[in-house]
């Protein structure tokens, strides 16, 4: 399992949206998820910023 770095839910990855950056994949539970990771990457992997949905 792989956890969503924009909201912190936990989701399969063989199920998920995926992003590479950096070199590493991040794992996204929907659509919303990924676009606000796409907007802002190094917030989200710093882990200051989460979305509450």
């Amino acid at each position: 399992m792989a956890k969503d770095p924009v909201c912190g839910m936990k989701i399969d990855e063989k199920k998920a949206a995926k992003e590479k950056y950096k070199g590493k994949a991040y794992y996204f539970c929907s659509p919303t998820c990924q676009w606000a990771f796409e907007s802002n990457p190094a917030e989200f992997i710093k882990g200051k910023n989460k979305l509450v949905m």
